[in-house]
């Protein structure tokens, strides 16, 4: 029996694929369903989908300066204090400043934590051993391991906690497991030289948060003392700089193409240096969409960012489903008049099935009229 929903139609006035040779004069806007993956309509509109006037209500997009002194003053030796600006039950963000090596271990028994190296460098000492860390690092930690960082400068950390979940690789498809990266560039750590001179007989304590609370253990000796492991799981770290984007000259790769990790039910992605779009008639920035079912958060790392503007690096963005989004006014025009040349943005999205919390501390820090830059 035909699944009604696999069968594409058509009304109106169309083009005749998706996201290529609109009609003339006209704005394409994507009604997807589970995130790019499930059924999807293209819309044809006389005007731009964010030619709003007015937003009156929660549902709207949100813009955070997570650079501003007011957040980044707060240096903290541990991760645990670092206030969190989105949440649900799935997922905690929060951007973490750390400008010295850390005095306690820590210890996450709610989830995996993702880390994403904003700024800074350092060295990571885990119960897998160790590893140097730079600008631009992921460093994936399964739920329940024990680490610290040491670090001679100041630290900008992204935090992505999968709460009561785990990390996992992108279903990649038709592809094949050695697109966007190879796993083999994942590096891990090593019981080494320098992981040997940090054995010591004196007092360490252990921060572990569970259920958001934070019990303190304390041991007579440094607890990260392994001598060797084995097994299949350990601690992973991943450069934007190794991502090799899925890439298309005639047409424009929606987000879902640029999953790095996903969890149950939220997904992160790595936007990376890639060429624009060169065939005539294709879509040279994100087309106007409505992801009906996931919120979306985008953290700006560093570049020109070209669907956005007045964004620096260090901003955060969220656009929760429920209404249309897409580039600025600005962009879609500059995006049309584009040769083929490349994008020049790092950044990190965050979708997330549950719609999210935003924090009292994210308020402090929020762009209050971002909303009105597609006027």
């Amino acid at each position: 029996m035909l699944n009604w929903f696999q069968i594409p139609l058509i009304e109106g006035n169309t083009s005749r694929q998706a996201h290529t040779d609109l009609p003339e004069g006209t704005y394409e806007r994507e009604l997807g369903r589970e995130g790019f993956y499930g059924p999807a309509t293209q819309m044809y509109h006389r005007h731009p989908p964010t030619n709003w006037q007015l937003i009156d209500g929660p549902l709207k997009p949100r813009a955070f300066d997570a650079a501003k002194e007011a957040l980044s003053r707060n240096l903290y030796h541990s991760p645990w204090p670092s206030k969190i600006l989105l949440s649900n039950t799935d997922v905690q963000i929060r951007l973490w400043y750390l400008n010295s090596n850390m005095q306690k271990l820590a210890r996450n028994a709610d989830g995996d934590q993702l880390l994403f190296v904003h700024k800074g460098s350092g060295e990571l000492f885990c119960d897998y051993g160790h590893m140097s860390f730079t600008e631009g690092d992921y460093l994936l930690l399964p739920r329940g391991t024990l680490w610290r960082l040491e670090t001679d400068s100041v630290c900008a950390i992204l935090m992505i906690e999968a709460c009561n979940d785990s990390y996992a690789y992108p279903d990649k498809g038709i592809v094949g497991q050695h697109a966007v990266f190879d796993q083999a560039i994942m590096e891990t750590p090593h019981i080494n030289e320098r992981f040997k001179r940090q054995y010591a007989e004196q007092t360490w304590e252990v921060e572990i948060k569970r259920l958001n609370q934070i019990t303190t253990m304390q041991y007579g000796y440094n607890p990260l003392d392994a001598v060797g492991w084995h097994g299949n799981l350990t601690v992973l770290k991943l450069n934007w700089r190794d991502i090799r984007p899925l890439m298309s000259h005639r047409y424009h790769i929606p987000p879902s193409g640029h999953t790095t990790f996903a969890a149950q039910k939220f997904v992160v992605c790595t936007f990376c240096p890639r060429p624009f779009e060169s065939d005539p008639g294709a879509l040279r920035v994100p087309f106007y969409h409505s992801n009906e079912d996931y919120d979306e958060v985008i953290f700006y790392h560093r570049g020109d960012f070209f669907s956005r503007d007045n964004i620096h690096p260090g901003m955060l963005t969220l656009h929760p489903c429920g209404f249309p989004h897409g580039p600025h006014p600005k962009a879609f025009l500059a995006g049309q008049k584009r040769a083929n040349k490349i994008t020049d943005e790092v950044a990190v999205m965050i979708d997330t099935r549950e719609p999210l919390k935003v924090s009292a501390t994210a308020e402090t820090i929020e762009w209050a009229d971002y909303w009105e830059s597609w006027k």
